[in-house]
């Protein structure tokens, strides 16, 4: 119980850290540098104004200097990143794995949060996520052992990377060439592509934290998450266009704690 108390407050803390990165990515902005300001009227927060959840209920919402209102998107942020922290403490406790997958769910969390407004996932989240995915990962290979080292997860992380990003490259590219030569179709609102490189680069990132085959999961996962957003938005927006990075954040999730049921299960199928 107290370790559980111990990583949601932890996970918080760190949920508002997700929150600058969420905010300042898109733009280009360093994540450490200024200190955390209102981005309306740009006064620096006070640390006793930057408590997780607090902070924002003893403001209102509001910010303190010029009383615009303090998106939700902050405090959520905050609770999601604690709630997962909570979760992976409890499947994991404080282990190696435990470590590796709270940087790869940091990684989903600001990719998720990115990309919904913005369409855009930041190459230091999906290629730096790949790059740290497939560190932490090859050094599983030890097994806490220096004169011994196994290739095997090294192996998976690789291959996870190469089938996760090369079948939904494949898929995407597939895709394009039957719609738009083949068919002729007109691209609508200017699109030339269906699968953005960004998904491609995330997928590639979950298979290095996740293997090959919880990579191939993820994808056949996603579409069924993304199938009714979308039918949502192109009833309501006509918009035919959605962040597929959420969808894939999720299965990618689904993935990692009910992969390996979920792969048997079709497997036996």
């Amino acid at each position: 119980m107290i370790g559980s108390i111990i990583a949601f407050l932890f996970g918080s803390i760190i949920g508002s850290f997700l929150n600058v990165c969420i905010h300042r990515m898109p733009t280009g902005e360093s994540v450490v540098w200024p200190s955390s300001h209102c981005p309306h009227c740009k006064k620096r927060i006070p640390a006793y104004d930057n408590i997780p959840f607090i902070s924002f209920l003893m403001l209102g919402g509001k910010c303190r200097f010029c009383k615009i209102g303090i998106s939700l998107r902050y405090p959520l942020v905050e609770l999601l990143t604690a709630v997962m922290f909570v979760i992976l403490f409890r499947r994991y406790g404080l282990s190696y794995d435990f470590f590796c997958y709270v940087v790869f769910t940091c990684g989903l969390i600001i990719a998720t949060f990115i990309d919904i407004p913005h369409r855009i996932i930041p190459d230091e989240i999906s290629v730096g996520g790949l790059i740290i995915g497939f560190i932490l990962v090859s050094v599983k290979g030890f097994n806490f052992n220096p004169f011994s080292f196994s290739f095997k997860p090294m192996l998976n992380s690789l291959l996870g990377i190469l089938i996760g990003g090369g079948i939904i490259y494949l898929t995407g590219y597939i895709f394009d060439l039957v719609y738009f030569k083949l068919l002729k179709r007109p691209p609508i609102q200017g699109e030339t592509e269906s699968m953005g490189g960004g998904d491609v680069k995330l997928l590639a990132m979950c298979g290095a934290f996740l293997g090959w085959q919880k990579a191939v999961l993820t994808f056949f996962l996603a579409p069924f998450f993304g199938a009714v957003i979308g039918i949502i938005n192109l009833v309501t927006k006509k918009d035919h266009t959605i962040p597929y990075g959420p969808f894939l954040s999720l299965a990618a999730l689904i993935s990692l704690f009910w992969g390996n049921g979920l792969i048997e299960f079709f497997i036996g199928r």
